[in-house]
């Protein structure tokens, strides 16, 4: 397995990982079901999210390399609201749209993000490593409300730990606390370590299996399963559910903290 996934791996994964989002939506009872993981919205709120979202990004990378992002109206061209069989082929016709605009694009077409100050490139290679998450874990959050919860596949949840350090960690804003270094490992054998200071935040890749020869000791860690790590980073589950060692309060500090 390469260390990150290859544009095609990505389109395709995207393809299946929203495929299990449209199996779960349609094995729901209910609509109207609550979504535990994201308990201000409803099964249904969940599916439109996703629809706007892939159209809004379609949009993004179509446009190319823009100032300012799509509006949401120019994202969606639909009124998802006649039913389950409407909406699911509207959520189809989302997905593939996004897809279609990808390739096309190929990995390098710069494009509107807003991750200007992270360590991901500003271009639709990136905007699809970031879409694959979003829909992965949106998947989860489907399929633990039809009480079916799957782990997220291998191959998406390592990619994942990496792509969430460097696109929604990583930025040139000042920590605002002490300074700190934050080691992530996971069980499957991939370690990443952040340094946070006042010039920001800043991720790389330690040695596999991890050492800190010619790396300073860091303050705290987190270990787990890639899928539990990257569920931890987008709150779905406890940040305790990982096996922590050293400062925790940077734990709490890192969920806090909104870069401007």
């Amino acid at each position: 397995m390469t260390e990150t996934l290859e544009f095609p791996e990505l389109l395709r994964l995207i393809d299946e990982r929203s495929t299990a989002f449209q199996t779960a939506v349609a094995a729901a009872p209910d609509l109207d079901a609550r979504v535990p993981t994201c308990p201000e919205w409803t099964l249904l709120d969940l599916v439109r999210h996703m629809g706007e979202g892939r159209r809004f990004w379609a949009a993004a990378v179509a446009a190319g390399p823009v100032a300012d992002p799509p509006t949401r109206s120019s994202a969606s061209d639909s009124d998802p609201t006649q039913g389950r069989e409407a909406l699911l082929a509207w959520l189809a016709a989302s997905t593939r749209q996004l897809l279609d605009v990808l390739r096309e694009a190929g990995p390098d077409r710069g494009c509107w993000t807003w991750w200007g100050t992270s360590q991901s490139p500003r271009t639709s290679g990136a905007v699809a490593r970031h879409q694959l998450q979003e829909i992965a874990v949106h998947t989860y959050d489907a399929q633990v409300t039809v009480g079916t919860p799957q782990p997220l596949p291998e191959e998406v949840a390592l990619d994942g730990v990496d792509e969430f350090l460097s696109t929604c960690c990583a930025t040139t804003d000042a920590w605002p606390h002490e300074p700190a270094t934050v080691d992530y490992h996971t069980t499957e054998g991939r370690s990443w370590r952040l340094r946070l200071s006042p010039d920001g935040a800043r991720v790389a890749r330690l040695p596999t299996p991890p050492t800190d020869k010619g790396h300073d000791a860091s303050g705290a860690s987190a270990r787990g399963p890639a899928g539990d790590l990257v569920l931890a980073f987008y709150g779905r589950v406890p940040v305790d559910s990982l096996s922590l060692d050293g400062d925790r309060r940077v734990f709490d500090q890192l969920m806090a903290w909104e870069p401007e």
